[in-house]
């Protein structure tokens, strides 16, 4: 049972990261700030595409567009090449503050389904993702279930 919530948790981390829920957030500095080489004056609004950052070959490796749920194997932190580049919550002091409840709904829903379910992706589905405040497939999912 333990192993299946590994995998579980992995699958999801996996998801999250090619389709992360907030696709960027906005920081605005309170004083002069150096980024790498970058000076920032107070009061400059910086914008981080969380979306980019998961899909960047520089990161992930060039397997970046797979679902490769196994790269999460050992933990968020050796995921990448970089250990703070997984970030489907923000990061920080402004974190989601429901991160924890989401993923442990999300662990039990998956569970639940899994258990009882036999599902395949019609063959009308289109992949088309889009964001209008979060990210979303535009034409919906449509999904055969069927009872195990």
């Amino acid at each position: 049972m333990f192993v299946i919530c590994i995998q579980v948790t992995m699958i999801l981390y996996e998801v999250l990261r090619l389709y992360p829920p907030s696709i960027h957030f906005s920081r605005k500095t309170c004083k002069k700030v150096l980024i790498g080489d970058k000076r920032y004056p107070a009061g400059m609004m910086i914008e981080l595409s969380v979306l980019l950052m998961h899909h960047d070959p520089d990161i992930w490796g060039s397997d970046v567009h797979e679902f490769k749920p196994e790269r999460f194997a050992e933990g968020i932190s050796k995921a990448s090449r970089n250990s703070g580049a997984f970030l489907p919550f923000g990061w920080g002091p402004r974190i989601c503050i429901g991160q924890n409840f989401a993923l442990a709904e999300a662990k039990m829903a998956i569970c639940m389904i899994l258990q009882r379910f036999d599902f395949v992706l019609a063959p009308s589905y289109t992949h088309a993702p889009y964001t209008v405040v979060t990210l979303h497939p535009m034409h919906g999912a449509q999904i055969r279930l069927g009872l195990i």
